[in-house]
């Protein structure tokens, strides 16, 4: 037999002579290469053979490229115990043998009843073994190939493994290898964490010198993959990749090669989790989705986040700790530009906690001011919690419109915290600033839905209004709007005829189609892929049971103006389908206040023409809705932004995004220190926010505080670290304006990469270099960039505000030209 690599014979019995093994594995292949290769072991140890004098094999249990495993009893303690050895042919290559060891060191240092327990480390003449824990069962491997596991069971097996890796990860342990190979399952269903031989340890030594790639291939996280620096967002990916097995059976990355499975993993989405495991829920597709971002800082971010949403959907809960992605393209203006037009919008288009309802400029005749309290499921079905706080969402809606001039009501977002949290009630009167609050609970049995609501006033505690009305499910809107009519009453509110008419109106609705709006409008506010997704099927969803479902198609409209804005998908396919949607929603419902905003947003972000956009903002206006705010700001008239703002904190005090907002608008108010603080207030409220970290960053620029910028330079950077080593050398050199001269080169190269066009016009900018700044805004305008519109509007482009060329890129977009500021 020769050696496949160099032709000499081969007098081992394994595939490859030990002088190539050793090599290959020196090259950093053993880990995939060697797994592949080994048909059988270098050695076999006998059955009855006696270990270091205190074990007897039994038999030989497994093998792989970092070992060979036998079942073995220890003759002092009379306990069976798994031996794992070091392959002969490896015993030469101290690395590898060095990472062996390592294995039971990371092993040894955790205790959790999910994690394989390792006794000790051995020698036995010239061989290296770990002695462990024997564990009876099967791996999940061999589970998987009898067939998909159940959704209960997968999430079950799923949970306990991000139990023990997160144990491991507080322990500053990443394990590198996550795979179904990896986990042993006991016959009482016990998930077994194995083989820590790719684990390492934060601070210490690396056993991957030259960033040497390591894992199995199908299930290597794409940071792995490239061989970058790892940290435990790598297993989440792993685990997910496991989840995603579970479920459909198959891999989610496969090839007949191992470069088509990186490529795979590098630059394609798998197939749809709920196309190729029909039947998974939405919810659970979601949690695969977020653990398989690319980028890292997408996913999960800690094991117990993972962890958290894998048990709150095995209880019938939605996801909790999804959080929105940055988009790649803005690492400083398209980074803040996107997240704040799309929440905005959605806040706004989806009327999210009715909050776009009452923003209409209009001071109250009246100060009455309401809150709606998270309404309780009484249903008994934790499954129903979307329900109830659809339910919640709806009436704040409903009465927001109901007199905007003599009624403001408290938005869903700052009242969300109240849920479960049996607030008294006169200090949520404090704390929100209202005179009245509505409470409830809401109980569905079978194709009926009972409201229990009571109207109380918070001065004295006294209820004015309380009562419990019950309708079939395709009646659910006409029980809304019998509350809201009662609430009227007991607030003395003289509704106009139209209101009358309108309370007096409802139509019937598919049940089954408005409960998949009430799921998809929950996921398509929180603007990540995966979330986006998932809200997409449900409006899909609510379409196939009721085809003229109006409400639907805007739906479908918001998730592909988000996919835009987010840079998720190409303009060329986003804005056609988002039109088309938002144009079919107009035909069966030309007083639907959200089509007319969808079209808005389609005209104003996606066909840049905000001339066009006016008359449709106007008619949303006209019909209860609200984003002119957000457009006057993109006009660049941000007095009125600001009046809008001040009106949505009153409406929405711990909103963290209107927080946010208000930071913007002071910044684009040139006032600079206000803006700061601001900032500062809402990123404490939540850590991170991309809107406020974005107002801080360009007014610390304004300011010239330069450090604090960088600093927050080397956070969004942190995906391109040639181009941060470039800008840290030439900030320590020349200074900070000057240095983006020593990137903006780099930058423009990486434009076909994903580097937004205006991030590098503002670099180009930067360094003074007009010409260049207007060709590549010109470049934006072409690919029709989403966020161009926020160029009238942020004082950064001040400098180009009286460029004939800025001035008809304006023109272009059907902005006044107002000169330079």
């Amino acid at each position: 037999m020769k050696c496949p690599r160099c032709h000499s014979k081969n007098p081992d019995t394994s595939r490859f002579c030990s002088n190539c093994a050793a090599l290959l594995a020196q090259e950093g292949q053993a880990s995939v290469f060697l797994t592949k290769t080994l048909e059988t072991p270098l050695h076999v140890i006998s059955k009855d053979k006696l270990i270091a004098g205190k074990y007897r094999i039994l038999e030989e249990i497994g093998q792989g490229g970092m070992g060979i495993v036998y079942k073995a009893e220890d003759l002092k303690l009379k306990r069976c115990v798994a031996l794992k050895f070091l392959p002969l042919h490896l015993v030469n290559s101290l690395e590898l043998k060095e990472r062996f060891i390592i294995e039971a060191q990371a092993a040894a240092a955790l205790s959790h009843p999910n994690i394989c327990v390792i006794y000790e480390v051995g020698e036995d003449g010239e061989k290296s073994f770990i002695a462990m824990e024997y564990v009876e069962g099967e791996t999940l491997r061999d589970k998987i190939k009898k067939g998909p596991l159940k959704a209960e069971e997968a999430l079950d097996i799923a949970g306990q493994i991000a139990a023990g890796l997160g144990e491991a990860h507080h322990k500053g342990i990443i394990h590198r290898d996550i795979k179904s190979a990896n986990i042993m399952v006991t016959e009482q269903g016990q998930a077994k964490v194995m083989d820590f031989g790719l684990a390492k340890l934060r601070g210490g030594s690396s056993l991957t010198k030259s960033q040497t790639t390591l894992g199995t291939v199908a299930y290597m996280s794409p940071e792995q993959a490239r061989g970058d620096e790892l940290d435990g967002r790598t297993d989440i990916w792993s685990l997910g990749v496991v989840l995603y097995e579970m479920l459909a059976g198959k891999l989610p990355f496969h090839g007949e090669h191992d470069q088509t499975v990186i490529y795979s993993i590098l630059h394609q989405e798998p197939e749809s989790l709920m196309k190729a495991s029909p039947g998974t829920a939405p919810e659970l597709a979601q949690i695969v989705g977020q653990a398989l971002a690319k980028k890292a800082a997408e996913r999960y971010q800690t094991m117990e986040e993972f962890g958290e949403d894998l048990a709150a959907v095995a209880e019938g809960l939605r996801p909790l700790k999804a959080r929105p992605a940055k988009t790649i393209l803005g690492i400083r203006t398209a980074y803040v530009y996107s997240a704040l037009a799309v929440v905005l919008a959605l806040g706004f288009g989806l009327d999210i906690g009715g909050l776009r309802s009452r923003l209409l400029g209009r001071a109250p005749s009246r100060a009455v001011r309401l809150a709606v309290l998270p309404f309780e499921n009484l249903s008994g079905d934790p499954e129903q919690e979307y329900f109830s706080d659809g339910m919640t969402g709806e009436m704040i809606a409903q009465l927001g419109r109901l007199h905007p001039e003599s009624l403001s009501v408290i938005a869903r977002t700052s009242v969300m915290r109240y849920k479960k949290a049996n607030t008294p009630i006169d200090q949520v009167g404090r704390e929100l600033n209202v005179g009245y609050v509505l409470e409830g609970s809401v109980q569905r049995e079978g194709p009926r839905v009972r409201i229990r609501a009571e109207l109380i006033k918070v001065q004295d505690q006294s209820q004015l209004w309380a009562d419990s009305l019950e309708r079939e499910m395709s009646g659910v809107l006409a029980l809304q709007n019998e509350v809201s009519q009662k609430v009227a009453a007991a607030l003395a509110l003289k509704l106009l005829p139209a209101e009358q008419a309108r309370l007096a109106n409802a139509r019937a609705v598919n049940p089954e189609a408005y409960e998949a709006y009430l799921k998809g409008s929950q996921y398509v506010a929180k603007l990540t892929k995966p979330d986006l997704d998932t809200a997409y099927d449900y409006f899909e969803l609510a379409l196939r049971k009721d085809p003229n479902y109006a409400l639907a198609y805007t739906g479908i409209a918001s998730v592909w103006i988000c996919r835009n804005q987010m840079k998720y998908t190409t303009p060329a396919e986003a804005i056609p389908k988002a039109k088309a949607a938002a144009l079919k929603a107009m035909e069966l419902d030309d007083n639907l206040a959200e089509a007319h905003a969808s079209l808005a947003s389609v005209r104003t972000r996606g066909e840049l023409n905000l001339l066009a956009a006016e008359p449709e903002w106007k008619r949303a206006d006209e019909l209860g809705y609200m984003d002119l705010g957000h457009y006057w700001l993109n006009m660049g008239r941000p007095d009125e932004a600001m009046a809008k703002i001040k009106k949505a904190l009153e409406l929405d005090p711990f909103n963290p995004m209107a927080q946010s907002f208000y930071a913007v608008i002071l910044y684009c108010a040139r006032r600079y220190n206000e803006a700061v603080a601001q900032a500062r207030k809402t990123l404490a409220m939540q850590p991170g926010a991309p809107v406020a970290e974005g107002a801080l960053y360009f007014s610390l620029r304004e300011l010239k505080k330069y450090d604090e910028v960088h600093a927050i330079d080397r956070k969004w950077f942190s995906d391109f670290p040639a181009l941060l080593e470039a800008l840290d050398r030439a900030y320590a050199k020349v200074g900070y304006a000057k240095a983006w001269g020593a990137v903006a080169d780099e930058q423009a190269a990486l434009h076909d990469k994903g580097m937004g066009a205006i991030d590098i016009a503002d670099s180009y900018l930067l360094v003074g270099d007009k010409n260049k700044a207007l060709d590549w805004l010109e470049t934006a305008y072409e690919e029709r960039d989403p966020d161009l519109p926020y160029i009238n509007c942020w004082p950064h482009w001040d400098s180009l505000r009286s460029e004939p060329r800025f001035q008809a890129l304006l023109r272009r977009m059907g902005i006044p030209v107002r000169g330079n500021k």
